[in-house]
């Protein structure tokens, strides 16, 4: 993928990859070089990419990846143009050979790169609180508002008259002009991306980055994780309340309206004008279509079409869901 913070440590030889990994194969495999990897929309044929459920076959009969880590029966849905890699284990092999193109996207240590804001020569229509820390790589645009004691640690860009609350913490993250991020929100953290083991549980580098679209507001005390292989997206005009969760990957689309304390699993993607009520949740790898309405309380574990109401646990059509429970 095009990321604009984390270093690309590639290209390396496919074989050169493979053999690091102790795959007994790996002999079969050319110098060919490899300069990135990424998912399976996005690879093209200098990439190798992945494949580990089969519900995602459409889009690995698509994919322009040169090569796709995959498990032995899946490999048969893959284009000719792409040499299947098989593995036992899809995805730890993946956390290793992303490690090896981005190493320092595993770790997410406080920015010591940070300085005073009275240090740093900004733009003089920036007003700003007591106790502001900025990293490296930071732009911030005309107009902006920013609270107390708030850090904005390296590799972020925000856009025109936009406001940032007190106690904020923000990294690789890409703000659009006129949103608001209100008090104590943290975003563009690592997610909660790991392989359970019985011995250590195995992190994998997440190296996307949060982007939060213009005219957007973010509830105080809201967590917006980072992508791991794709990014995370806010869309345009869409305003989400205090407390909220939304998971690495998640997009969400504009002129949506989510309430508080509402979780969103790991690579979901939300429509567009979608309201969400209160302390709903909302299961990972979902696809929630546009104008839909999620009544507050509602567990969502399966992917709902456009134009549906729901509530619920398992969220079902609201008026199935009245029709039995009354």
């Amino acid at each position: 993928m095009n990321n604009p913070f984390f270093k690309n440590y590639g290209p390396f030889k496919i074989i050169d990859l493979l053999k690091d990994l102790g795959l007994e194969d790996y002999q079969k495999f050319t110098d060919h070089l490899v300069y990135d990897i990424s998912d399976l929309d996005n690879a093209d044929n200098t990439h190798l990419t992945f494949f580990h459920s089969k519900k995602y076959h459409s889009a690995a009969s698509k994919t322009k990846a040169s090569y796709c880590v995959t498990l032995k029966n899946l490999s048969n849905y893959l284009p000719i143009s792409c040499k299947p890699i098989c593995v036992d284990n899809v995805l730890s092999v993946v956390s290793k050979i992303t490690s090896k193109f981005y190493p320092h996207a595993i770790n997410d240590n406080f920015d010591s790169s940070v300085k005073k804001i009275e240090e740093l020569s900004l733009n003089d229509n920036i007003k700003y609180g007591k106790n502001i820390l900025i990293g490296n790589n930071v732009e911030i645009g005309k107009n902006c508002l920013i609270g107390h004691n708030t850090i904005i640690e390296k590799n972020v860009k925000i856009g025109s008259s936009c406001s940032i609350g007190s106690n904020v913490i923000i990294r690789n993250t890409v703000i659009e002009d006129n949103v608001s991020i209100l008090d104590g929100c943290v975003i563009g953290k690592k997610g909660f991306g790991f392989f359970p083991n019985k011995l250590k549980n195995l992190r994998y580098p997440h190296i996307g980055i949060v982007i939060v679209g213009e005219n957007s507001e973010i509830g105080c005390g809201s967590t917006i994780d980072r992508g791991s292989m794709s990014n995370t997206v806010i869309g345009t005009n869409t305003y989400l309340d205090n407390q909220i969760h939304v998971a690495h990957n998640v997009k969400i689309g504009n002129n949506t309206i989510i309430a508080g304390q509402v979780g969103i699993a790991g690579s979901s993607i939300i429509g567009n004008n979608v309201k969400i009520g209160g302390q709903a949740g909302i299961s990972g790898h979902l696809r929630i279509g546009n104008n839909v309405d999620i009544a507050g309380g509602s567990g969502v574990i399966r992917s709902i079409p456009d134009n549906t109401k729901v509530m619920g646990y398992p969220a079902k059509n609201i008026r199935e869901f009245l029709k039995n429970n009354r």
